[in-house]
């Protein structure tokens, strides 16, 4: 849970320095971050990181949220038991949903070739993760990397991205 993060806006703004050091560091020349805006929260890390990179942000959402032509893909839910009008719980592996999921992105969002991030707070097993990229590889981006703040890694999202570069900042077993 990064709820802690977000209240704090000292460790906020830590939390963003340290991920904007790593992008920096790793990729000359970005041209969009893209972030998950789910039940996740990669949409409060995506957007100031973003803003602080000078680069524009385009949101992945639930299917039916964005307006315009969209390109959709429906992936299994990461986490949790199919519960009919399931509601978030509280802490990790407590989220409740239908079965299956689909995201969508807007297509005109990401041009051929344009170099993005992926941005999320959480990786599980990393089907939303996954979800997400073959989205932007449909739209023919070059996905830099997959970017998570923890990563619980008994779970083994990350072999989910295959040939995807991954980084967490934290890890737990």
């Amino acid at each position: 849970d990064i709820s802690p993060l977000l209240k704090d806006p000292v460790a906020f703004r830590t939390l963003i320095d340290l991920l904007e050091d790593h992008v920096r560091a790793s990729f000359p020349k970005i041209d969009l971050i893209v972030g998950e805006w789910l039940d996740s929260r990669g949409f409060l890390i995506g957007t100031p990181l973003a803003q602080r990179l000078g680069i524009g942000f385009v949101p992945v959402r639930k299917k039916g949220k964005l307006p315009g032509a969209t390109e959709c893909i429906s992936y299994s839910l990461e986490y949790g038991k199919a519960r009919p009008g399931g509601s978030r719980g509280s802490g990790w592996g407590a989220e409740t949903h239908r079965e299956g999921a689909e995201l969508e992105i807007q297509r005109d969002a990401v041009e051929p070739g344009q170099k993005v991030l992926v941005v999320d707070d959480l990786l599980a097993t990393g089907g939303t993760m996954w979800a997400a990229s073959e989205l932007l590889k449909r739209l023919k981006a070059e996905i830099l990397e997959c970017l998570v703040i923890i990563e619980l890694k008994a779970l083994k999202g990350s072999e989910k991205l295959n040939s995807i570069p991954f980084y967490s900042l934290l890890q737990f077993d």
